[in-house]
Parts: C-alpha cells; sequence; structure tokens
C-alpha cells in the first residue's frame, strides 16, 4: 500500500499550503484529491512535488506491504 502522510508532514515543514501548489506551482485539484485518497498520481508529480518542496521521495510517501499480506490471509 501506497501513503502520502508524508507528504503532509513535510508541506508543514516546508511551509506550503495546498493552496500554493495548485496556485503557484500548477499542480492540479485532481492531483491533490488523489494524493490524499493514496491513490495513483504519476512519477512525474512525485518528482514535480520533490523538486518544490525540496525533498527525498521518501519525505514524500512510503510503501508498505505489511497491509496487504494481512488483506490477502483474509482471503
Amino acid at each position: 500500500m501506497v501513503s502520502y502522510d508524508r507528504l503532509w508532514e513535510t508541506m508543514e515543514k516546508r511551509k506550503i499550503s495546498q493552496y500554493r501548489l495548485i496556485k503557484e506551482f500548477g499542480l492540479s485539484s485532481g492531483q491533490m484529491s488523489r494524493l490524499k485518497k493514496n491513490t495513483y498520481v504519476s512519477t512525474h508529480t512525485l518528482e514535480t512535488l520533490c523538486r518544490i518542496l525540496d525533498c527525498r521521495i521518501e519525505d514524500v510517501m512510503e510503501v508498505s506491504f505489511e497491509e496487504e499480506k494481512e488483506e490477502n490471509k483474509s482471503l
């Protein structure tokens, strides 16, 4: 499972709001919505976020296989 919880923490540290990402940097509200829902966003979007926030990919997202393993066990 992919989680973008780290993105919101990094944005807070850098003092960059969602509004600013949309208005100043050109990210779409749809992209922001997908990030909130932990659904698909392109590698281009992830790279753009890393450039804007001057951070590494680990500061934007994390991948966890534990939840997927638990879901597969219940099948």
